[in-house]
C-alpha cells in the first residue's frame, strides 16, 4: 500500500468489500491523465475474491468478449453510495441512460473516443462522467462520485450533507467500462477544468494474511482487499 505525500483525507464512501483497479496507490496519474481532474481518482468494484481472475461479474470471460454481461450480472451494480465528508452539493446530474449491457470491445472504442474527441463546447459531460454528484467538502475541496446509476441520485443541488448520509447507488452510466465508482477529489467544481487532488481515506479494513486489520489514512493499492468500518460519525 503507498501513500499519497499530504492526502486529504475522507471516509470511505462503499460498504462491503471492494477492489481498487485504478487507484493512486499503484499509479500517478491513477488513470493514465491529469484529464478532467483524474490524477488521483479512484474506480471501485466488487468481484469474486475466489475465482480466478476476480472477474466483476456473475458469467465467465468468453461471455464477456462475444456476448456482453448485462449490468445487472456485475457484483456492485446498484450498491448504495454514501458521502464521503460533510459538505455542499453542487451539483447532482442524473437521468443519463445506462448501456444494459458491457462489451469489451465496444467499451474500448467508446471510451478512446471520449477520451480524444470530448470537445466541452459542443458535448455534454454526462457522455464522460454519467449520473455523477459534486459535493464542496472545503473551500477548493470538491469530491466527484460517477457513472451512478440511472434515476438513483437522492440529492439535489443545494444540499447540505452529512457524511455516511445516502448519496445514489452504484452504475454504468457515461464512459464506463463496467458497473463501478469512479471516486476523485478536485480543486474546481467544473471537472472539465479541474485539477485532481491527492485522497485518503480515514479508517478502513485491509486483509491481510488471513484477517481483516484496521487501517487508517488508506492509500489502497491495486490488490488490496479493501473494506469500511463503521463508526460513531456514520450514521447509516
Amino acid at each position: 500500500m503507498k501513500a499519497s505525500t499530504y492526502p486529504i483525507v475522507v471516509q470511505f464512501p462503499l460498504r462491503g468489500e471492494w477492489l481498487a483497479p485504478n487507484t493512486p496507490g499503484s499509479k500517478i496519474p491513477s488513470h493514465g491523465s491529469n484529464k478532467f481532474g483524474t490524477r488521483y481518482a479512484y474506480d471501485f468494484v466488487q468481484v469474486n475474491w475466489k475465482k480466478f481472475g476476480r472477474p466483476a461479474y456473475h458469467g465467465n470471460l468468453l461471455r464477456y468478449l462475444f456476448r456482453g454481461i448485462p449490468i445487472n450480472d456485475y457484483y456492485c451494480w446498484g450498491q448504495p453510495i454514501y458521502s464521503p465528508a460533510n459538505g455542499l452539493i453542487i451539483r447532482a446530474e442524473d437521468h443519463y441512460p445506462e448501456r444494459e449491457r458491457t462489451s469489451l470491445f465496444g467499451d474500448l472504442r467508446r471510451a478512446r473516443n471520449a477520451a480524444h474527441n470530448f470537445d466541452p463546447k459542443t458535448n455534454d459531460i454526462q457522455a464522460v462522467a454519467g449520473n455523477f454528484v459534486i459535493l464542496q467538502i472545503r473551500d477548493d475541496v470538491y469530491a466527484v462520485l460517477c457513472h451512478l446509476q440511472t434515476n438513483s441520485i437522492r440529492v439535489v443541488s443545494g444540499q447540505e450533507v452529512k457524511t455516511g448520509d445516502f448519496l445514489g447507488c452504484v452504475g454504468h452510466s457515461g464512459n464506463s467500462f463496467g458497473p463501478h465508482l469512479h471516486f476523485q477529489l478536485m480543486n474546481s467544481s467544473n471537472i472539465e477544468v479541474a485539477n485532481g487532488l491527492p485522497c485518503a481515506f480515514a479508517e478502513c479494513e485491509l486483509f491481510s494474511g488471513n484477517s481483516w486489520k484496521k487501517e487508517e489514512n488508506v492509500v489502497p493499492s491495486k490488490t488490496d482487499r479493501i473494506r469500511f468500518i463503521s463508526t460513531k460519525h456514520d450514521p447509516i
